[in-house]
């Protein structure tokens, strides 16, 4: 099966054309403040319209309050909703969109457990853990550790076009999830590296193919 890529954090309309182009099945669009890779309001309908059809608009929210996040998932007509947060599974649920709960996972967590928490998610994006910061660490998993689990797993945290391979080698992802592997400044992205990360993907899945995975 071919492992689906999300590019995240986008913020200019040439990223999204570069994204698209080198085959992304989806765009983030980070809607935390406190992100340096936060879309205001007023880019927000701008960006979403210049995403065209059959691409996936994903919407980032962390801790928000839940008429913004009705607001703005009108404005932007995403089409699934990401949440970073302390967001329980019926806050999550509650605005009509399909959603993935994201699991920051730090060593003493049970993934297992976590997942158990969000019943009405279409999938678990696992990233690194941060004592401060929502995703976008550039901090790397231990990929061996996760388990197999019965939602589609999105994996994240520290992906680059250098070790996306072997993550997806180890991991078998439903999909993958990359930010600040494919930039050359916080918010700023890089084709090359958005091109060289597709690349990689599609490599390796082709070699898990032939190798009868």
């Amino acid at each position: 099966m071919r492992t689906r890529v999300k590019i995240c954090g986008l913020t200019t309309i040439d990223d999204i054309v570069n994204a698209v182009t080198s085959g992304a099945d989806a765009l983030g669009f980070n809607m935390f403040p406190a992100s340096p890779r936060f879309v205001p309001e007023g880019q927000l309908s701008e960006l979403s319209k210049s995403v065209p059809p059959f691409i996936s608009k994903v919407g980032l929210f962390v801790n928000a309050d839940a008429s913004k996040v009705e607001a703005l998932a009108a404005k932007a007509k995403f089409d699934l909703l990401q949440f970073h947060g302390d967001e329980s599974d019926d806050y999550c649920a509650q605005f009509g969109l399909p959603f993935i709960k994201v699991v920051r996972l730090s060593p003493a967590m049970s993934l297992d457990e976590e997942i158990k928490k969000f019943p009405n998610s279409h999938g678990i994006l696992v990233d690194a853990h941060d004592e401060v910061l929502f995703g976008g660490t550039g901090k790397t998993l231990d990929w061996s550790n996760l388990l197999k689990i019965d939602q589609p797993l999105i994996l994240a945290g520290g992906l680059t076009p250098e070790n996306v391979a072997t993550a997806i080698s180890q991991v078998k992802p439903f999909a993958v999830d990359v930010s600040s592997g494919v930039e050359v400044s916080k918010g700023v992205k890089d084709p090359k590296k958005i091109r060289d990360f597709m690349v990689a993907v599609r490599n390796a899945d082709r070699l898990l193919d032939q190798n009868g995975v």
